[in-house]
């Protein structure tokens, strides 16, 4: 079986070596009985992956739980790491094969912003999952400019409601700190556009100069803080609020300490959350390696999502173990079941808070790269203007729909999937249609980057 911080479990294991033969043989009948399948044995067989404790590293957890890394002959370790600095840090050195990843983390490497390193990703691993999250004090205060039906706030809650609340502090000369979980992250751009849209400057990147805080014309200063740190900082008064990952928006509700205002489903609909990230280099030493590790992960997203998330309150006691989460099963459960807790006693139906599988969202597009892109330079971390070209030659740098075709082929072809569960790859050009589906309903087109930088209020124009 394979294994989790390097510890087994669950009942007798056959050796390694006696698995690993039964599987080979598997494999060879399998490949000579299917004139379709194309992809070789793995040509690395032990694979050691990375993840941080949030409920979006579920399509790595269930492959292994469900046995579909060993049906690919994959014996994965699957380790928490402290950080997501450390995660990259750790596939970069070879210590991690492949590892649970910020979808910026690859675009950012491989453009050489912080850390420089050729990072590709050929899987998106969610759509959605995160949240914003205030102080009890932040939210009394918010409270009178929320829209309100029937003694209940109307959703969703736009940052103009925390304007003046921001205009206040300010004005007593009172920093008003929130937290985010890394610089390229989706939760700080996220952040960054919820209050952007309510007319709050959260702040530039100089990168010429040195500068990596990106706090230059700041109303509101936004922080690193882990993940799992962030209800604990939220306590302490260090920040006022934070945009992070689940369960650590509802731990806030059960703490007492926070109320969630918003989810970034309501930010932008269906957006582009956490990838699979390997280095380049790791995918053309092991093509055939990559191909089975997408496609054991592709079958956990599918089962994810099966049957109106049946599964999720399985998955839920998963993810509540010390080696995965680690937060209670109630935590996880109210938000991956299919329900979000806002206000106390404040619980809403929101079935695609957390998507692993449908409306493709694995499928790695290159329009959500260019998304990423954008946000980069529209908050300086991107110091130059850029042509509409080269937002897509990086795009295609580090999404790899190719490696996904192959992998979806392969579990069509072994009946594990059917092609509806698919974009129809005979038409797919790896661009989404344009939406507008964002909180100020501004429209987004991947294939147009500098018109849609022109079009956002505040940021960078070129």
């Amino acid at each position: 079986m394979s294994g989790i911080n390097s510890v087994s479990h669950e009942g007798s294991i056959l050796s390694r070596s006696v698995r690993r033969l039964a599987l080979s043989a598997s494999c060879v009948a399998l490949f000579s009985a299917s004139a379709t399948a194309q992809v070789g044995p793995a040509e690395k067989d032990e694979l050691t992956f990375g993840f941080i404790k949030l409920t979006d590293m579920a399509p790595l957890a269930i492959a292994y739980e469900q046995g579909y890394f060993e049906d690919e002959g994959l014996y994965v370790t699957i380790q928490a790491q402290a950080n997501w600095k450390v995660l990259l840090d750790g596939v970069i050195d070879g210590q991690l094969d492949g590892a649970h990843m910020l979808a910026g983390q690859p675009i950012a490497a491989t453009i050489g912003y912080g850390t420089e390193a050729h990072i590709v990703t050929p899987l998106s691993m969610d759509l959605n999952g995160n949240g914003i999250t205030v102080s009890n004090a932040v939210w009394e205060a918010m409270r009178p400019y929320v829209p309100m039906e029937n003694g209940k706030p109307v959703h969703p809650i736009k940052a103009d409601a925390l304007k003046p609340v921001v205009d206040e502090y300010r004005s007593r000369g009172v920093a008003f700190n929130m937290g985010m979980v890394f610089p390229v992250s989706t939760h700080n751009y996220e952040l960054r556009y919820w209050l952007a849209a309510g007319g709050i400057h959260p702040g530039f990147y100089e990168p010429s100069l040195g500068d990596s805080s990106g706090t230059l014309d700041a109303e509101v200063t936004l922080s690193v803080t882990p993940p799992p740190q962030m209800p604990a900082t939220l306590e302490a008064g260090t920040i006022l609020g934070y945009s992070v990952g689940e369960p650590w928006n509802q731990q806030a509700i059960f703490k007492g300490i926070g109320v969630p205002v918003i989810t970034d489903y309501e930010i932008w609909k269906n957006n582009p959350e956490k990838v699979f990230g390997m280095t380049q280099e790791f995918t053309e030493q092991y093509p055939n390696t990559t191909v089975r590790i997408v496609k054991a992960m592709l079958r956990a997203g599918k089962w994810l999502d099966d049957n109106n998330n049946a599964n999720r309150v399985e998955a839920a006691r998963i993810l509540s173990r010390g080696e995965y989460v680690g937060a209670d099963y109630e935590v996880i459960a109210n938000s991956m079941t299919g329900t979000f807790e806002y206000e106390k006693g404040d619980t809403r139906d929101v079935p695609d808070f957390n998507v692993f599988f449908r409306y493709n969202a694995t499928y790695p597009y290159y329009s959500d790269a260019v998304w990423y892109l954008t946000q980069m330079r529209r908050w300086g971390q991107i110091s130059e203007p850029k042509s509409d070209d080269w937002y897509i030659e990086q795009a295609k740098k580090v999404y790899k729909p190719e490696i996904y075709k192959l992998a979806a082929q392969e579990l069509i072809a072994e009946g594990h999937m059917t092609a509806e569960d698919f974009p129809d790859f005979a038409t797919e050009t790896g661009f989404r249609p344009e939406t507008a589906e964002f909180i100020d309903g501004i429209p987004y087109d991947g294939m147009k980057p500098n018109a849609y930088l022109q079009s956002l209020t505040i940021g960078l124009k070129d």
